[in-house]
């Protein structure tokens, strides 16, 4: 079985690219207008937020190759347990796709979890 390092680091690169194929999608069925968010015009603030939520999985690949055990278990498990609690705060989207695409990152940041609760040693 591979690291739990690498594969925590892979999900977290899942949970990315979900999000941004959720985005893609979006703009293309019309979902969202560019330059908008919730229907107004998106201040420099706005984007800055939304940056950083972004960031969070890219970051956490890095931390998850890098952050040593046991701090690496536990950022990942409250990360992904956040994360979910955030994405729910947006349902239901108007898209089937976008919700489908919801659910399963909610399956990753579960994976997320378990894998760090599961993991037991700081074998390299």
């Amino acid at each position: 079985m591979a690291d739990v390092r690498i594969i925590l680091s892979g999900l977290w690169v899942a949970t990315m690219l979900i999000y941004l194929l959720g985005d893609v999608l979006r703009l293309f069925a019309g979902h969202m207008t560019p330059g908008e968010m919730d229907g107004e015009p998106a201040t420099q603030t706005m984007w800055l937020g939304a940056a950083v939520i972004m960031l969070i999985p890219i970051v956490m690949v890095v931390l998850s190759l890098t952050l040593p055990y046991p701090a690496i278990r536990w950022v990942s498990i409250v990360v992904a347990v956040l994360a979910v609690v955030f994405n729910l705060f947006g349902l239901p989207y108007e898209g089937w796709y976008d919700n489908f695409l919801l659910f399963v990152s909610f399956v990753f940041n579960g994976l997320v979890i378990w894998y760090a609760w599961t993991w037991t040693s700081a074998v390299p």
